[in-house]
């Protein structure tokens, strides 16, 4: 049975990294975008990155262009973006498909294993799922979702 370690990732200077190497840690996935009316959602995930980090928090963004063209630029303009207009310190991986044919192996394991209110497609950008340190999908979460909202789930979670 397949489990969140068993896929490979890439970065967004094109370096793949297995998502073994999250095992112990709690983990948030995120779908992103930078010109996204939820786009300043990334000023909250940083906060919880800074709070939470050092405790065995990691967040992971996978930016994707398949809702409204709201990220159009190539990686590196991307991971700018992130650390100029939000001071991103937590990995922006290499943009991706969420949805259809050609979305990345790890988004259509999440969507399997933690389906919507409205089915297992990726709705829109800032879509988060959470996973705990043993590489289980804990639960998912609207876009319209506010990060700071994840605290006491995140907080649950490392105290195990």
């Amino acid at each position: 049975m397949q489990k969140i370690y068993d896929f490979t990732i890439t970065n967004s200077d094109g370096d793949e990294a297995a998502m073994s190497s999250y095992k112990g840690k709690v983990i948030l996935i995120v779908n992103t975008a930078s010109k996204c009316g939820f786009t300043p959602q990334y000023k909250e995930l940083q906060e919880l990155y800074d709070q939470y980090n050092q405790q065995g928090l990691e967040i992971l963004a996978f930016p994707c262009n398949q809702f409204g063209n709201q990220e159009p630029g190539n990686n590196a303009e991307i991971a700018n973006f992130c650390a100029i207009n939000y001071g991103l310190t937590f990995p922006v991986m290499a943009k991706i498909d969420v949805n259809g044919e050609g979305a990345h192996p790890l988004f259509k394991y999440l969507q399997e294993k933690s389906p919507g209110i409205l089915g297992k497609a990726i709705k829109w950008n800032f879509t988060k799922f959470l996973v705990d340190k043993e590489g289980n999908i804990v639960d998912r979460f609207a876009p319209t979702t506010q990060p700071s909202k994840l605290k006491s789930q995140i907080e649950a979670l490392l105290s195990r």
